[in-house]
């Protein structure tokens, strides 16, 4: 069920950055056990680029969404088991179905890219934390490399998986219920996270000789600030007083962040192909004597930044990219005739239609949620997992709109890959109301 759309599609959905992906697996996996260095391994997550590697092998990836799909649908399975002892079977094939229709769960695991892996993080840490009594040892160890993968598969997994942490830490520290019992948990999520922190310095301390979180990653809070408006503006008024590399592109700076990071004529563009790091190198100093400058107007702008990327969650952006075909045979050595025949490559997708449904989904998910909270529902939760997974769903929800609309840039891929979410813990709630209510009447129909 959650493969359909690759089905339909006659291929995997492919996204610009999934020829990233797939095309640094191997240089990568090359350094680490064979230690034959390139120079060059890419810009995006070497641990999801190594990660799949042994998957599509250069020649597939259709392998690569299998894994996608099975680890999903083991993470739904072991969420609806830890809520439900009746009728688990039935609830979870339920629950899985509708989401593969109404949401984007489906197409996000269809689509090489670590997007549908975030969730799946923030889904293992309620396990974790709030029903860990329920996993057996083997299931215990899973979800953590599981959840550990993730969390190095892109910097915004692993900042919100922070972030989670630190919120049951407070919610721990302030004795909330729901939290009381379960520091072991948060612990150990906690080690997760500083796990996937500490493996991918280490790992670009060995390809490059330099460690870092982001490792060979463009300069995007320069982008972004620039994008914003006061970044220029800044350049504009200082750059007669002060040396900067920007400086240079004082006049002829983009409004728009991927004009300035992927235009190939662009700021950044030319500054790569001609091996000049300054521009990365001075970022960090930049944006901070913007924010000093302009502290006022970058909030307001970064504002409605995050308030358009609540709202944006469309499938529109995994339509047809020319630069995939013009990559492809640098990351796939077969395959291309199907990908040409594809519906995706012939723009033949129903992107519309599904993110309409989309759209009313989470409308329609948002009120049943907001009865949820107001509702007895929540009280009877004695195990306090129905209140547990809410509080993980809904702040990361919120922190993921906040950190793509602020720090990176406003894009429908970065909030559909989450959203999904919302419906999933709509749908909980129904199910849960649903068992309550049979639960009460078999008690009824014993008493009398």
């Amino acid at each position: 069920m959650l493969l359909w759309p690759a089905v339909y599609n006659g291929y995997p959905l492919l996204y610009p950055d999934s020829i990233t992906y797939i095309a640094s697996g191997r240089p990568v996996a090359r350094a680490v056990f064979l230690h034959k260095f390139s120079e060059y391994y890419g810009m995006r997550s070497l641990f999801y680029g190594l990660g799949i590697f042994p998957f599509h092998w250069n020649l597939s990836p259709w392998p690569v969404v299998g894994l996608q799909a099975l680890l999903v649908a083991y993470m739904l399975w072991l969420v609806v088991r830890s809520l439900f002892e009746r009728q688990t079977v039935a609830y979870y094939f339920l629950l899985a179905g509708l989401l593969s229709v109404l949401t984007s769960v489906s197409w996000y695991v269809s689509v090489v890219l670590p997007d549908v892996l975030g969730p799946l993080l923030y889904l293992g840490i309620y396990l974790l934390v709030f029903a860990r009594e329920t996993l057996s040892r083997a299931e215990h160890w899973a979800v953590a490399l599981i959840a550990c993968w993730a969390a190095t598969s892109h910097v915004s997994h692993l900042a919100l998986g922070a972030g989670i942490c630190v919120l049951l830490a407070m919610l721990r520290l302030f004795h909330c219920a729901e939290v009381r019992n379960r520091l072991t948990g948060i612990g150990e999520c906690t080690l997760i996270v500083l796990v996937a922190a500490g493996v991918q310095p280490a790992l670009h301390a060995y390809l490059y000789g330099k460690a870092s979180l982001g490792g060979d990653s463009p300069p995007y809070l320069a982008a972004r600030v620039i994008a914003d408006g006061p970044g220029r503006w800044y350049l504009q008024q200082q750059c007669g007083r002060i040396r900067l590399a920007l400086c240079e592109n004082a006049t002829e700076l983009p409004d728009n962040s991927d004009e300035f990071l992927w235009k190939p004529e662009g700021i950044w563009a030319t500054a790569a192909r001609e091996g000049d790091e300054r521009i990365r190198e001075e970022e960090t100093s930049f944006v901070l004597a913007v924010l000093r400058a302009y502290p006022a107007e970058e909030f307001f702008v970064s504002a409605a930044n995050f308030w358009q990327q609540l709202g944006a969650f469309g499938l529109w952006d995994l339509d047809r990219n020319n630069w995939v075909l013009e990559a492809f045979d640098t990351a796939l050595r077969k395959g291309k005739s199907s990908y040409l025949a594809s519906r995706q490559f012939n723009d033949d997708l129903p992107l519309d239609f599904f993110s309409e449904v989309q759209f009313w989904t989470v409308v329609a998910s948002l009120v049943i949620v907001g009865i949820g909270a107001v509702s007895p529902l929540l009280r009877r939760d004695a195990s306090g997992r129905l209140r547990g997974i809410a509080v993980i769903i809904l702040p990361a929800l919120i922190a993921n709109a906040f950190l793509a609309g602020v720090f990176s840039n406003v894009e429908e891929r970065y909030q559909c890959r989450v959203v999904w979410t919302v419906p999933l813990l709509a749908g909980i709630l129904i199910l849960c109301w649903v068992d309550q209510r049979g639960k009460y009447r078999r008690t009824r129909a014993v008493g009398q």
